[in-house]
């Protein structure tokens, strides 16, 4: 039996209602073309003869690697070292500063990235600690960074970038922490490398994000704009827990807290709006 040459609207439908349930991330009608075009991808790569043998493959189970390739395909991943520097200021300038006088002696500060992509982000707040938090030395500070896509979890361990993704960097930064090669790739540093816990991480599975708890800060920028609104409640709820109290969640320019859950305070501070866990 020939491939199918498209996804019909039943079957369409059919996988964004289990695709939904198994990571939380909803594709509506305007989505259709950039699914359909991604499911036909793998049913040519694994060899199924239509859509229901495929889709029965992934119900069952039968390949374990297969929904990981998939969500690898249907995610996407743009960014670039500083995006949206703002918020890496008013980390420095205002969050450490509440978050420290917190801190007994000897506890670490702990920051978590997600969706982390390619990396830019989680290496972005390694920087800007470095560069511009005085006191950074004072105190440990772990840096954690998960994705759902494992593609872009294997880049960011690589840490190899092209030009563009430094283009917000100061010259100075550049070369403090990148090597360039002679194919126009820039590398980072190993000693930054070494100083971030990259994790395989779908928010909307209870069984990976229990172990994630206690954070200070969590850095969840444009990854509600991917979920319908129980699936943002649901991912609001799995970041207050694993916050401490009094911890906060910064998330992109374009998604508000206040019109996803109450259970968090929005901090207006001079370089940004964040949302903060209750203190009891």
């Amino acid at each position: 039996m020939s491939l199918p040459e498209e996804i019909t609207a039943e079957s369409f439908l059919r996988f964004r209602d289990f695709f939904y349930h198994k990571t939380g991330m909803y594709f509506d009608e305007r989505k259709r073309y950039f699914v359909d075009h991604r499911l036909l991808e793998r049913l040519k790569a694994t060899g199924a003869q239509n859509f229901n043998d495929y889709f029965l493959m992934l119900r069952l189970g039968q390949s374990d690697d297969e929904l990981q390739h998939l969500i690898n395909l249907m995610t996407t991943n743009e960014t670039y070292f500083f995006r949206e520097e703002y918020q890496f200021k008013c980390l420095v300038n205002s969050l450490l500063p509440e978050i420290v006088k917190t801190k007994g002696k000897g506890e670490p500060i702990r920051i978590w990235s997600i969706p982390s992509a390619s990396g830019e982000e989680p290496y972005s707040l390694a920087i800007y600690l470095l560069e511009y938090w005085a006191q950074v030395d004072e105190y440990e500070i772990e840096l954690h960074a998960s994705d759902i896509d494992t593609n872009m979890l294997m880049q960011a361990q690589r840490g190899s970038y092209l030009k563009r993704a430094l283009q917000n960097l100061p010259p100075h930064i550049i070369e403090n922490y990148f090597t360039q090669d002679a194919n126009g790739l820039h590398h980072i540093s190993a000693d930054l490398k070494n100083s971030i816990s990259f994790t395989t991480v779908n928010i909307t599975n209870p069984a990976q994000t229990l172990p994630y708890q206690n954070f200070d800060i969590i850095f969840c920028r444009n990854l509600f704009i991917y979920f319908d609104d129980l699936s943002r409640r649901m991912a609001a709820q799995t970041f207050y827990d694993a916050l401490v109290p009094g911890g906060f969640i910064c998330l992109g320019h374009a998604e508000s807290m206040s019109r996803i859950s109450p259970l968090f305070n929005p901090r207006r501070f001079p370089d940004g709006i964040v949302y903060q866990k209750p203190v009891d």
